[in-house]
């Protein structure tokens, strides 16, 4: 007689479970960690602008990327520190380390913060607070350094959470409470409302997350067109189909300088331009990625922000190429520098070619261009100081924030 097997198949229905780490006031509390005389005193990191503030100095009214004359005056004791950029590389590396000993799903959105999907993990590490509170005591035992952790079934809503818990925090949206924990937030906290589209809202007297969602996707869109109407009424109803993804490659490579309020020549910005555009180029040589389109971002005395961009026949990572349209865009926005003042000035390339694999050749240039290849390679071998622009020579842009890799 035939044996007859039978196998029954089983699924399981797996609850998403996303955790949203940040550390809290990163550069200021590597110092505090590194100098015990920092500890519970009001820290700024920076020179002519702060880069980070401790939460001491946050309390008395100072945010980045404000004028450390400003802050002074806000928080007089404050004890301003140099930048320590290696430092902070080297604390950022080993906190991911910890992200990726507790999942190997892990999305990193800068140095200091990622989202870790623990989904699977909850049948052999427990719950996802669990998981979250052991990761927050392995972050402070073995790096010295506090994190906040939220927990939410989606990538926006556990970046909410662990806005909300700072600082030093674990707060967790348990299923079915997502609406009752986000609608009485103000509307600040959606993603995409910054200063321009609040006062929009605020207009209309719509204050809180649950006057978004009241409100309806006609209306928005309408008050702020297609794309932020869908999308801040989205996210209003917790729908955020996004996943963690592990070794996805950044959409843009991308540098800024802040220029303080003191009034500046426009020679001086076109020349601090420059010197963000080699800064960018390099950047771009060293992941082999070429780009196709240049912006230029603009932030003005009265806090208003502009940007100007123009895409390119082909895709380059040659610095003049890149330069040359920068300083186009620069000069269509000289009338509203003029008017507004400039407060800072930063360029982007999108639109990225290549895996890793585009390659710079002087054989794909001819005449001058070939020159400037030239010249980049002398750069990218030597150092940026070994070659520069005399329109560069003697202005710091101040030291280069730690990234991610590109």
């Amino acid at each position: 007689m035939p044996i007859i097997l039978v196998f029954e198949q089983v699924f399981y229905s797996v609850a998403v479970a996303i955790l949203h780490a940040d550390l809290d006031a990163f550069y200021a509390s590597v110092e505090q960690r590194d100098d015990p005389t920092l500890r519970g005193r009001p820290v700024l990191v920076g020179g002519g602008v702060v880069l980070a503030a401790s939460y001491e100095a946050k309390a008395r009214g100072v945010r980045t990327p404000m004028g450390v004359s400003q802050a002074k005056a806000l928080c007089p004791w404050a004890v301003v520190v140099p930048p320590r950029m290696r430092a902070y590389t080297t604390a950022s590396k080993a906190v991911f380390e910890i992200f990726r000993d507790t999942t190997p799903l892990v999305e990193g959105i800068s140095i200091d913060e990622a989202f870790l999907d623990v989904s699977g993990l909850l049948r052999v590490s427990g719950t996802p607070r669990e998981i979250a509170a052991r990761l927050r005591a392995e972050v402070r035992t073995r790096v010295g350094l506090p994190i906040t952790v939220g927990i939410a079934g989606t990538k926006f809503l556990a970046k909410v959470a662990s806005a909300v818990g700072k600082p030093d925090g674990l707060l967790e949206v348990p299923a079915g409470q997502e609406l009752a924990f986000l609608h009485p937030l103000p509307v600040e906290r959606l993603w995409g409302v910054g200063p321009v589209t609040s006062a929009k809202l605020r207009e209309h007297r719509i204050t809180t997350v649950a006057d978004v969602a009241r409100i309806g996707e006609a209306a928005l869109v309408s008050m702020l067109g297609p794309g932020a109407g869908r999308h801040l009424h989205a996210l209003s109803q917790n729908r955020d189909p996004r996943r963690v993804r592990v070794g996805h490659r950044r959409g843009s490579i991308g540098a800024q300088c802040a220029l303080g309020r003191r009034p500046r020549p426009f020679t001086e910005v076109e020349a601090t331009l420059d010197a963000l555009v080699d800064r960018v180029a390099r950047r771009m040589r060293s992941a082999h990625r070429a780009g196709r389109t240049v912006t230029v971002r603009l932030r003005f005395d009265d806090f208003g922000r502009a940007t100007r961009s123009r895409s390119l026949l082909k895709a380059t990572m040659q610095t003049r190429a890149i330069a040359s349209t920068a300083r186009d865009l620069l000069h269509e926005a000289l009338p509203l520098i003029q008017e507004r003042g400039l407060t800072l000035v930063g360029v982007a390339m999108s639109n990225l070619d290549g895996d890793g694999h585009v390659q710079p050749s002087l054989f794909d240039e001819v005449g001058d261009d070939r020159l400037d290849v030239a010249m980049d390679a002398v750069r990218d071998r030597f150092g940026s100081s070994s070659l520069s622009r005399a329109a560069t020579i003697g202005r710091e842009l101040g030291p280069s924030v730690p990234i991610l890799p590109d």
